[in-house]
């Protein structure tokens, strides 16, 4: 019987399949990178908090590092979510998202030096095996130039590992913050979550107040698109959040590769587009590569 992070990691992945859905069907356009991004949380923040008052009657303890974690890990989201609307702007994207995609081995290597949690060397070659399918499923363009030289020419490039970098550190600090609160799993990652979206909202609007003045009214008359964008976004944060508390935060993001073969099964059903033979090795690898974790975890 598979172990309760799992389902969690699984149905976060469903929720974020979602999101990416009605984000490629109900673009949001005319809103700036770090617009974009405001407006994830900014749909997503007073249904959390609403939910927080009413299902929290006392809010639970915290450690003394749950706000520097909490807060950690709430402004590299922002920057890791800015780095990717930045990436739909260049002309490698497919390069950087790529590289972005190698978050799960950055996450371990994150959580080796933040928590000083490490995994197994078995559940570290399936991890690779995994990263080696969604490679194979993205299959990126070349960068111009040559070698490493030509990497580091590339924007794309930069903010895809970037990007990587920044979702491993969140991804590590919101199981800190976590880990820091005296409650049930489903409690810590309600109250978590809460205080993150708090950290997001006020310090990106605060942001968008002095640097971009007329972004947040835009952000406002864009509701009916992104007001949908925001809701799946809530339901993937929280069992996000959910599984981080419950897991190594490698492990999850790991599993929760599924969700590459959940958007391509989309992309053939929702939108008509065809698997091809690279992509179905891809699909095979990933599956092996979860299964194996599943089974060493």
């Amino acid at each position: 019987m598979m172990e309760s992070w799992i389902w969690v990691t699984l149905a976060a992945t469903v929720f974020q399949t979602a999101r990416f859905m009605l984000q490629k069907v109900l673009a949001t356009g005319g809103l700036s990178a770090a617009g974009a991004t405001f407006a994830r949380f900014f749909y997503s923040a007073p249904i959390v908090w609403l939910a927080a008052f009413l299902i929290l009657p006392d809010w639970p303890d915290m450690g003394p590092k749950f706000w520097p974690y909490a807060i950690a890990g709430g402004i590299s989201q922002i920057m890791a979510t800015v780095c990717v609307v930045l990436l739909f702007q260049t002309r490698n994207f497919a390069v950087g998202i790529t590289l972005k995609k190698t978050e799960v081995l950055l996450t371990v290597l994150v959580g080796i030096v933040i928590l000083g949690e490490g995994v197994s060397w078995t559940a570290f070659a399936a991890m690779v095996l995994g990263v080696a399918g969604v490679l194979l499923l993205s299959d990126p363009p070349k960068v111009e130039g040559q070698g490493l030289l030509g990497l580091l020419k590339s924007r794309a490039v930069v903010l895809g590992l970037t990007s990587g970098i920044f979702f491993g550190i969140s991804a590590v600090t919101y199981r800190g913050a976590s880990l820091e609160v005296s409650a049930d799993p489903a409690i810590r990652a309600l109250a978590t979550l809460a205080c993150v979206l708090l950290v997001q909202v006020v310090a990106l609007g605060t942001w968008l107040l002095i640097r971009e003045p007329g972004e947040i009214p835009r952000v406002a008359r864009a509701w009916k698109r992104a007001v949908w964008i925001g809701l799946t976004s809530l339901g993937g944060s929280y069992c996000w959040f959910v599984a981080f508390t419950l897991e190594n935060a490698g492990y999850v993001f790991a599993v929760g590769q599924v969700e590459v073969i959940l958007s391509l099964l989309a992309s053939v059903f929702f939108f008509h587009e065809t698997i091809s033979r690279k992509e179905a090795v891809g699909i095979a690898l990933i599956t092996v590569s979860v299964a194996a974790l599943i089974a060493v975890t």
